[in-house]
């Protein structure tokens, strides 16, 4: 994979934009990480951790994007795209990743990524 710095942070390149179809979860497997990929209906994409913050877990790209939303049918949660946060009556969070497009490229923020 290729790798450049934006903004003196670590970004890694993980496909194209058009791999990426809206409304869908995608995982994303870079060495130790594993993440769900997002992309919106408004064209944002957004990168988490591919497990949802129950204590059972799911792969939460499995989940079902609703605006700036996930929800996860197997542990019936909704989690925020934009921070990860868990929304009420539930809690928890997710942790997010920077993620950017370079073109048609998609990069995605890991960090100690060697």
């Amino acid at each position: 994979m290729m790798e450049s710095k934006i903004q003196d942070l670590q970004y890694v390149a993980v496909g194209r934009l058009e791999e990426f179809p809206p409304l869908i979860g995608r995982e994303v497997r870079i060495g130790a990480y594993d993440l769900a990929v997002f992309h919106t209906s408004d064209g944002q994409l957004f990168a988490l951790d591919n497990r949802t913050p129950h204590k059972k877990g799911g792969p939460l790209a499995e989940a079902i994007v609703s605006g700036h939303t996930v929800y996860c049918p197997l542990r019936d949660m909704h989690i925020r795209l934009e921070d990860g946060k868990v929304l009420e009556p539930d809690t928890g969070e997710v942790r997010t990743y920077p993620i950017v497009i370079e073109g048609i490229t998609v990069k995605i923020c890991l960090p100690d990524f060697m």
